[in-house]
């Protein structure tokens, strides 16, 4: 019988891009305002476009926060300081309209109840070295190790030009394993007198290099695609509208399983949508690290205003459990994230202390796992799974 090769395939993006402009403009105004005030409800959404900036959303607190000079200095961190670029810290035109967040929603909120309605999922996967589907490990790493050589000026042609998209093809093995990477498809923002050939060099040798690292042969790639137009000048929000909340895929797991829909940043951890999905992430994570399965997916299901989760499934693939250790784990899992309620998973994961949670560094490269290749480090609790999966191996 011959041997049928599956291939899959994920997207991450820059820092610059658009949609994660906005992201980081939301994250960066919920973390001030929980800085003053760790109560505080918060939906900020953000658009940002060629010149401007807008804020708004539903927010309820005592706290002030300078919204527009948030809003600058994180545009200027991610590298639009450029007035040529009709997008850039210093001169955009930043706009806010803020509501308090809806009695009818916060009645159930103030209770202990979900802030919505909806689906979130988890997941892990023993393919990477953070549990996480190859192809999204691979493609967070390569827009990561992207930003962090423009930052530091070894691709000279992308200063100043912070835009840009990776896509990672893996093929899979008849037992569902990744075994090589088929397609790399790169497109990165250049300045206009950036020479191309030195560009595309560079950029080659950090696909190779970030390949490697992940323990596939470079060369066994069959395509890669570097600015397939052959041409990436405009860019950024001047070129394109983002929005916040508008890459939940490239957030979460690169669609290798589904998405209820709800995104995550500019929202307080009353929202399940953002807190749960992190919590089915920390439990399936924990599954897998324990060494109770080699993948797990997680889903929980939220009604408004109801703390206990409507529904919670445990998929372990095609791993089967003695049914008395099957309960034991679903009892477990339950008691170390206070049953799934909103309060329990803020409690277990720390998500209103500010000094263990910064929302900012979850709205590049994902908000799971913990990219190879970033300039920058970060610590997620819902990552640092270690001490639940020892509550997990006592089971066996």
């Amino acid at each position: 019988m011959a041997t049928t090769l599956t291939l899959r395939t994920s997207e991450s993006v820059r820092r610059g891009h658009p949609d994660k402009v906005a992201d980081q403009i939301s994250d960066a105004v919920l973390d001030a305002i929980l800085a003053e005030d760790r109560d505080a409800r918060v939906a900020c959404e953000t658009v940002v476009g060629r010149g401007f900036a807008l804020v708004t959303g539903e927010i309820t607190t005592d706290a002030y926060v300078d919204i527009p000079t948030i809003a600058r200095t994180v545009i200027a961190d991610i590298g639009y300081t450029d007035p040529r670029l009709h997008f850039a810290a210093d001169s955009v035109a930043v706009f806010t309209t803020i509501s308090p967040q809806s009695g009818d929603i916060a009645r159930g909120v103030d209770t202990g109840g979900a802030g919505d309605q909806g689906i979130v999922w988890g997941h892990a996967v023993d393919h990477s070295t953070d549990l996480l589907p190859a192809p999204i490990a691979l493609a967070h790493a390569l827009v990561a190790t992207i930003d962090t050589a423009a930052r530091a000026g070894t691709l000279p042609g992308l200063h100043g030009r912070p835009d840009g998209k990776a896509q990672a093809t893996l093929r899979y093995d008849t037992t569902g394993r990744p075994v090589s990477v088929d397609t790399v498809v790169v497109s990165v923002q250049h300045r206009d007198d950036a020479d191309p050939e030195a560009l595309r060099h560079d950029v080659r040798q950090i696909i190779d290099r970030v390949v490697a690292g992940a323990g596939y042969d470079p060369n066994q790639i069959r395509t890669i695609h570097l600015n397939p137009t052959g041409r990436f000048v405009e860019g950024g929000p001047a070129a394109d509208v983002g929005l916040t909340g508008r890459k939940p895929i490239v957030d979460t797991y690169g669609g290798a399983i589904p998405h209820g829909g709800g995104a995550f940043s500019g929202k307080d951890p009353s929202k399940v949508d953002r807190s749960a999905a992190y919590a089915a992430r920390a439990a399936a994570k924990a599954v897998v690290a324990a060494d109770l399965s080699p993948t797990c997916t997680t889903s929980l299901a939220y009604a408004i205003g109801v703390a206990e989760p409507v529904a919670i499934t445990l998929d372990l693939g095609d791993t089967t459990l003695h049914p008395g250790l099957l309960a034991r784990l679903d009892t477990t899992l339950r008691d170390l994230f206070g049953g799934f309620t909103p309060r329990g998973i803020i409690d277990a994961l720390h998500l209103r202390n500010p000094d263990r949670v910064r929302y900012l560094d979850t709205a590049t490269y994902g908000h799971l796992g913990v990219p190879a290749g970033a300039w920058t480090t970060r610590s997620l609790p819902w990552e640092d799974v270690e001490v639940w999966a020892d509550h997990l191996r006592a089971l066996h």
